[in-house]
């Protein structure tokens, strides 16, 4: 059976941002690894449609990119999306009991599967679905935002902490 796993970058007081505050090299390694380890990885629209990113390569890209890139366009993806009409390479859209879908994932699948986007998080919360929350904080205060939590948070047990990089301490918790 497959654990569901939601982990962002996310500042001090709570909220995700792509474009504040950017992964140092240790960081950007410490991703590239999550994602060659993960079994696939569900996304919401607007998370994919940042990710796509990762799609095409770029000439200005260091090794460590194309490293990223590689393992991402490796992993099966599937998309939770009403609005779109397709995805690209190796990702399955999702327009209906998305419930149903990811429990069957979940059920034949083995490994992490990352769940991506704080609103599709807080559906897959509701559902009762998620097994592990993974916060990356940063040294930021934004202020506002796109929160991590996107509705209340669940009733939460600590299970580990560490340091990843310079300054991004994570923090581990399952449903209590």
């Amino acid at each position: 059976m497959a654990k569901l796993v939601f982990g962002m970058n996310l500042s001090l007081d709570g909220y995700v941002d792509f474009q504040e505050f950017a992964p140092d090299p240790a960081l950007f390694r410490h991703w590239t690894d999550h994602v060659r380890g993960l079994t696939g990885s569900v996304y919401g629209r607007r998370m994919y449609e940042v990710m796509r990113y990762w799609d095409e390569d770029h000439p200005d890209w260091t090794q460590e990119r194309r490293d990223f890139a590689e393992a991402w366009r490796r992993q099966p993806k599937w998309v939770v999306s009403r609005s779109l009409k397709s995805v690209g390479p190796n990702a399955t859209l999702v327009a209906d009991d998305v419930e149903a879908v990811v429990r069957g994932l979940k059920d034949r699948l083995a490994g992490e599967v990352s769940v991506s986007g704080p609103e599709l998080a807080q559906s897959m919360t509701e559902f009762g679905l998620v097994d592990e929350y993974r916060l990356y904080f940063h040294p930021v205060v934004l202020g506002r935002g796109k929160p991590f939590f996107a509705g209340p948070r669940p009733p939460l047990r600590l299970v580990a902490s560490d340091l990843i990089g310079r300054d991004v301490i994570r923090l581990t918790y399952v449903p209590a």
